[in-house]
């Protein structure tokens, strides 16, 4: 392998890095919106690295500044759940018990958690990636996607029993089929996503709409922060982060699983009742996720999230087959962004501990929440604006009954399932 390719993927990996510490910060932007951006901005950003390498290079440079942001994206992206109160969709299920560590100024201790349950993830789906690649490609793969549909509905299901009492079960079912409707509408109807910065995907709006404004509104209900106490030392051991790696090997595979979905599962088989050891489950499944979807790209040639997707387009099937030079090279990328993402979660949590007393967070996600309705309107134009409007009322629903939202991932599972559905009867 060229060592000059070898010292610009690293330089690419670094780049991302810190796109990804911005995205995960930064309440409502997604590593998928600028790795969209990126696809979009390709010709511009291609025609800047070949002048300093060859052409034929460019892609996997561009992929692998996106795969670190995506890999550092899943680390940093629960400092904001915790002292913003803003949960990327993926970390959902966290807000809850790290906002309850946050108000006993134990908020480092959440992050803490989620920094070690990352780490022992993307160790784990890293030194599992070659082997789940091989197995995948000598026949697992096809068993397992004859259960696909089975393993949805069964996901969708087992959300819906997880809520107590009737009435709110009923509204659960509710809350998977309205928002699925919302996902089949926004996925498969030829809605004009045109902004005035490009052609932008509706799935931005609608998930932004149903998890992340909601979390804003209510954050500014929240009583005064008091002051955080940093012990220091990891809170939790690695078997929270293991159990993560169960569950994120079957949100790496199966699609619409994200790694909330993920995370609700894993309450209901392996239940942890400390917060900080359920931070960390959580947080590994959304780093194995991210990691896995590499190895379910090279596989199946699809992706399970939006920057794998952009990674496809980019390298086309470069990725595919059995450790390819752009696999391994990938690889080598997360496992830099994970070492890289450890670091920068705690770093980025205690800057944040420390302002907690000394920023008005309400001005702050208001500001945020602005810049939000702003981006939606550049990247998806007025339709994106309304998409957001309907999913923001959708998605304070569960807030207004006190209950969970991840019944709003039905979103993603349930075109899966309907599409699936469809083409058995056809």
């Amino acid at each position: 392998m060229d060592p000059g390719l070898v010292l610009l993927v690293i330089g690419a990996c670094l780049a991302g890095s810190l796109i990804g510490t911005f995205t995960g910060l930064v309440p409502g932007i997604h590593v998928n919106t600028l790795a969209s951006i990126m696809l979009v901005s390709y010709p511009a950003i291609g025609s800047f690295v070949s002048s300093f390498t060859s052409p034929e290079n460019v892609p996997i440079i561009v992929a692998s500044c996106i795969m670190s942001a995506s890999v550092v994206h899943s680390f940093v992206d629960f400092v904001p759940s915790v002292f913003i109160g803003a949960p990327d969709p993926d970390e959902v299920l966290t807000a809850l018990p790290g906002h309850r560590l946050l108000m006993t100024g134990q908020g480092m201790r959440a992050v803490r958690a989620a920094a070690v349950g990352s780490a022992v993830g993307a160790a784990s789906a890293l030194i599992l990636a070659v082997p789940i690649q091989f197995l995948m490609l000598n026949g697992l793969a096809e068993r397992l996607d004859t259960f696909t549909i089975s393993v949805l509905i069964f996901t969708l299901s087992a959300i819906v029993l997880k809520e107590k009492g009737m009435e709110k079960k009923v509204w659960a079912a509710l809350l998977v089929l309205v928002s699925g409707a919302l996902g089949l509408i926004c996925m498969d109807l030829p809605i004009p996503s045109a902004g005035i910065a490009g052609e932008g995907t509706l799935l931005f709006p609608l998930l932004t709409g149903l998890f992340g404004v909601p979390a804003l509104l209510s954050s500014f209900r929240n009583a005064a922060v008091p002051k955080q106490i940093d012990g220091g030392v990891p809170p939790v051991d690695h078997i929270p982060g293991i159990k993560g790696v169960i569950m994120g090997s079957v949100a790496g595979w199966y699609p619409g699983i994200t790694a909330t979905a993920g995370a609700s599962l894993s309450s209901i088989f392996m239940p942890e009742d400390k917060p900080e050891r359920f931070i960390s489950v959580v947080a590994s499944i959304g780093t194995v996720t991210s990691i896995f979807s590499l190895v379910t790209l090279s596989v199946s040639g699809s992706g399970r999230s939006g920057t794998v997707l952009v990674i496809k387009d980019i390298v086309g099937d470069g990725v595919s087959g059995f450790c390819s030079p752009d696999f391994l090279l990938l690889l080598m990328c997360a496992a830099a962004a994970s070492f890289l993402g450890y670091h920068l979660t705690i770093f980025t949590g205690k800057i944040m501990s420390r302002m907690t007393d000394r920023v008005d967070t309400t001005f702050l996600n208001k500001a945020v929440l602005c810049f939000i309705v702003l981006l939606v309107l550049l990247l998806t134009g007025p339709f994106g604006l309304l998409v957001l409007a309907v999913s923001v009322m959708l998605g304070m629903i569960p807030l207004e009954l006190d209950m969970g939202r991840i019944p709003l991932t039905g979103c993603l599972m349930f075109p899966v399932i309907f599409h699936g559905l469809i083409g058995h009867i056809a």
